[in-house]
């Protein structure tokens, strides 16, 4: 029997380029430079939270690379950004969101949450009981793993980062995409109206300075990548006018740094400075020549949550047969890090999270016939 035919997208609410090739390949950039910021974990001896790492002094090749060293961790923020413009496309114009969008979540995202959660678990118990406190994260108890498990273990209630410690802005992510789900049908109507005085709203509440701040800035950036979307919609973003857009939120970005050292605004304008360019890229690209980008994008989530258990079994590893991590000061172990990294992400991809993700798929879909029966 044929599968039954997805119904055909509601009209107005689809660009008609299918795959954003140039995003998916921004979103592995951005993970990996996410490694680069947490390579500094490697020279944190065994002690409680507040140590800082000199990076300049035992970081290999950090003079040449000190933006990557120092800013790394912004790439979370572009991270929110394209979710925003990506959740837009793929679901404004799909009849069916409502009704599969947490599945498809579900599907995608817990699988390799939960291996890498249970994998850090027993990672850390190790360290631990070796060293007598844990490995960077240190709250390692039944209250952080259990919120830890629905993704809702940065939504306010920690007493800080736990775990797998980058899964935080996955935590915060989550509410970004509850809001999307419970706004889409008045998004689809108006999503300019919408989804920018959202954005504007939440984001001015962080720069107040509110509690929550990390999940403030995540529903702020979110919804300004869906506000994004609706402008392309409109007609109103071709690529002179992104690439216009992009240049101004370079210029907004020196003067908040040189001007008024708002790091944060420097930080979101450089956010929409690099997703402008990166649309232009991308609707300039119409003979698809950047389809490699797909695959690449792929690799980012695995890139992501891969990383940090990588680290503790290797300083676990290092601590046994060395007994100093020396090492991560050559250049050869910085390379040979990032590269084993970028290998996980594609491994997980292809042997983990989408055969997890076509199993969960497939276990819905029985329960949904017998429910039915």
């Amino acid at each position: 029997m044929n599968a039954p035919a997805r119904p055909a997208p509601l009209p107005g609410l689809r660009l008609a380029k299918r795959h954003f090739n140039a995003l998916d390949l921004s979103r592995v950039i951005a993970a990996f430079f996410v490694l680069f910021w947490h390579y500094q974990h490697f020279f944190v001896p065994p002690v409680g939270y507040g140590f800082q790492v000199n990076r300049a002094a035992v970081i290999p090749l950090y003079h040449p690379l000190r933006w990557l060293f120092d800013y790394g961790h912004m790439a979370v923020q572009y991270f929110w950004a394209v979710s925003g413009f990506v959740f837009a496309h793929v679901y404004f114009a799909d009849s069916t969101a409502m009704r599969r969008f947490w599945l498809a979540r579900v599907a995608r995202l817990w699988p390799l949450h939960l291996l890498t959660l249970v994998i850090v678990a027993g990672l850390q118990a190790a360290y631990t009981h070796i060293n007598g406190t844990a490995f960077i994260y240190h709250e390692q108890d039944w209250k952080h793993f259990l919120l830890s498990i629905p993704l809702a273990h940065y939504w306010g209630w920690q007493h800080n980062q736990s775990f797998n410690g980058p899964s935080w802005s996955l935590s915060t992510e989550i509410l970004a995409y509850a809001a999307f789900w419970v706004l889409l049908p008045a998004l689809r109507r108006a999503p300019l109206l919408v989804a920018l005085p959202l954005a504007v709203v939440v984001l001015r509440l962080f720069f107040l300075g509110w509690p929550n701040e990390p999940v403030l800035t995540c529903i702020g950036y979110f919804f300004l990548g869906v506000a994004i979307y609706g402008a392309a919609l409109r007609g109103w973003l071709p690529v002179p006018v992104l690439l216009g857009a992009a240049v101004a939120c370079v210029v907004a970005g020196w003067l908040a740094t040189t001007r008024w050292h708002a790091e944060d605004a420097t930080i979101l304008a450089g956010t929409f400075a690099v997703l402008f360019a990166t649309l232009a890229i991308d609707l300039a690209d119409t003979a698809d020549r950047l389809a490699f980008g797909r695959q690449w994008g792929e690799a980012s989530y695995g890139i992501y949550l891969w990383h940090f258990p990588m680290q503790v079994a290797l300083v676990l590893l290092i601590d046994a047969t060395l007994g100093s991590r020396a090492i991560a000061r050559q250049p050869a172990f910085l390379i040979f890090f990032l590269v084993a990294a970028v290998a996980a992400g594609f491994a997980s991809h292809r042997w983990i999270e989408r055969p997890a993700q076509r199993a969960v798929l497939r276990f819905a879909g029985r329960w949904r016939g017998k429910a039915a029966a």
